[in-house]
């Protein structure tokens, strides 16, 4: 009874436990198959993200294909470190003009010479010219080959470029030349329009590239010229060079030299050099003079017109006949300040107020002072070059900002020495080059072709370096860079010893570093410095440079 009371008890939950078995059998078998279908779909799910990561790694792999094999990397320009162009029996000019004239990036070089032909079999027959005519070049700055040409009728009075800064402006570079006006495209030499000159009109540079005044949206161009009756100016049509409006008076005394100013209002101006001092005067008086209802749109300043005399308009900007020039300190496309040099001083205008900020007493100055960054307060210097006797020359770097020495130095002044120049560092500063030579005990009277030029490093500014390299009549010189913050060069234009006569005409270009290694290291000045030759030396050679 027992047993089978323990089997009767036991029944039900074996009972039970066998009906869960065969329920549980049921489920697995579901469950295979349930998971035989999940299997299949997650096999093709599986297969779709492998084709769709083989796809993208495909198309990757041709982009990365395409960017490295069939679109071409960009070319950087293969530079010579010099060249030079040799002209045989040619007149050359004081021009020279650095601009980008093949489209490559690179500043090319233009120039003019008057000659019988061409580099490019071009002659002054094949234009219809009396020969020799003059030739506008425009050459490769990476290697000196000619990039374009243009003949044009003798004689060459004048040229200015770099007014295409307006992009409305279909052409870069205007030349004076016979009786004619020439406006040149830079990038391919061709005459974009040519006018007779105004009838008694001998105008000089600079150009003024002033708003478009004729409403073609185009800006225009004025010219002045001064003569020994009245000063006079004349509008023409950047667009086509027709006059506009008529001939305008700016006086009855002679000008001899003229700017165009605007001030931070916007107002513009043309300074006109007298010989009682520099004056100022509205460009919307002059233009209102020249063609009534002309000077619509163009703006007034009211503190300059408040200084401005009743009677001529002049705005008096400094009174005084002892000055000698004037340079605006800043670039032409911004609002900046005046430079003036007077017979005993230099002194500084603010270029709005027309207060002065600071003066300099100076001896006579040579040439015409240049600007660049000894210091990193962010204002240009002045380097000032000053003649205190015995064929000595001082060298000057004048702080831009108070007007106090910052480095001098005193050299020979060589005859035919240019102007100072500079080029700016990435290090907020700039490298200096200028001319003449160094006094020793057996040179006290320099001559002709006796000359040397100088680099000095701001940061070493006990210590100059001194080449001999060139000792050609120099015509004219500039210091620039060939590419943005690339290739810091100079270039030379040398020829007979007067502008225009013939001879053989050279032009050269020459990377600034180039000279480093066989320059001498001069230690000027008290004191003394403890870097080596081959340290200074080094720290030109490490020099990057920049052309803000």
């Amino acid at each position: 009874m027992e047993a089978t009371d323990r089997a009767t008890e036991a029944d039900p939950l074996k009972n039970g436990e066998g009906g869960a078995e065969t329920g549980t059998a049921l489920s697995v078998t579901e469950l295979k198959k349930n998971s035989c279908k999940e299997g299949l779909g997650f096999a093709k799910l599986s297969h779709w993200r492998t084709a769709v990561f083989f796809l993208s790694l495909f198309i990757c792999l041709t982009i990365v294909f395409a960017f490295s094999f069939i679109i071409p990397c960009p070319v950087r320009p293969q530079y010579l470190s010099a060249w030079n162009r040799t002209f045989p029996q040619a007149a050359t000019y004081d021009f020279l003009a650095i601009e980008d004239a093949s489209k490559d990036k690179v500043m090319d070089v233009l120039f003019v010479l008057k000659d019988k032909e061409g580099s490019q079999n071009n002659t002054c027959a094949d234009e219809g010219l009396p020969s020799p005519c003059v030739f506008v070049f425009a050459v490769d700055g990476t290697d000196g080959t000619t990039v374009w040409e243009r003949p044009l009728a003798p004689e060459f009075h004048w040229a200015q470029c770099g007014l295409d800064r307006e992009a409305d402006r279909a052409w870069d570079c205007l030349l004076s030349h016979s009786d004619q006006f020439t406006a040149i495209d830079k990038y391919t030499g061709a005459i974009r329009w040519q006018q007779p000159q105004p009838p008694g009109l001998r105008s000089n540079v600079s150009v003024l590239s002033v708003p478009d005044l004729d409403k073609d949206s185009v800006s225009d161009v004025a010219l002045v010229a001064p003569n020994t009756m009245q000063t006079q100016l004349v509008f023409l049509s950047g667009k086509t060079g027709v006059q506009i409006g008529s001939v305008v008076g700016l006086g009855s005394t002679e000008t001899s030299m003229h700017l165009f100013h605007y001030t931070a209002k916007g107002s513009h101006y043309v300074l006109l050099h007298k010989d009682t001092g520099l004056y100022g005067l509205a460009l919307w008086k002059i233009a209102a003079m020249a063609e009534a209802g002309m000077e619509a749109g163009l703006q007034k300043d009211k503190h300059w017109e408040s200084k401005a005399s009743s009677a001529s308009g002049l705005v008096p900007v400094y009174e005084s006949d002892s000055v000698r020039q004037v340079l605006r300190t800043g670039t032409k496309d911004s609002p900046a300040n005046l430079l003036l040099v007077t017979r005993e001083e230099l002194l500084l205008v603010d270029g709005n107020n027309l207060h002065v900020l600071w003066k300099f007493n100076t001896s006579t100055v040579l040439g015409e002072p240049s600007f660049g960054h000894f210091n990193k307060d962010g204002i240009l210097d002045i380097v000032v070059e000053e003649d205190i006797g015995n064929n000595t020359k001082r060298v000057m770097i004048l702080d831009g900002k108070v007007g106090d020495v910052l480095w001098e130095v005193n050299l020979l002044a060589s005859p035919n020495s240019p102007r100072p120049a500079s080029v700016n560092t990435i290090n907020s500063f700039s490298v200096f080059m200028f001319w003449g030579l160094m006094p020793s005990e057996n040179s006290s009277m320099p001559v002709t072709g006796d000359r040397c030029s100088y680099m000095l490093h701001p940061r070493y500014s006990k210590v100059l370096l001194e080449s001999t390299n060139v000792m050609d009549h120099i015509i004219a010189f500039k210091a620039t860079l060939l590419e943005r913050g690339r290739h810091a060069c100079y270039i030379l234009l040398t020829g007979p010893g007067s502008e225009g006569a013939v001879g053989t005409v050279v032009l050269r270009k020459r990377k600034l570093k180039q000279d480093v290694p066989t320059s001498s290291v001069l230690r000027i000045g008290t004191g003394s410095i403890s870097e080596t030759n081959d340290d200074i030396k080094e720290a030109f050679n490490r020099l990057r440079f920049s052309d803000e």
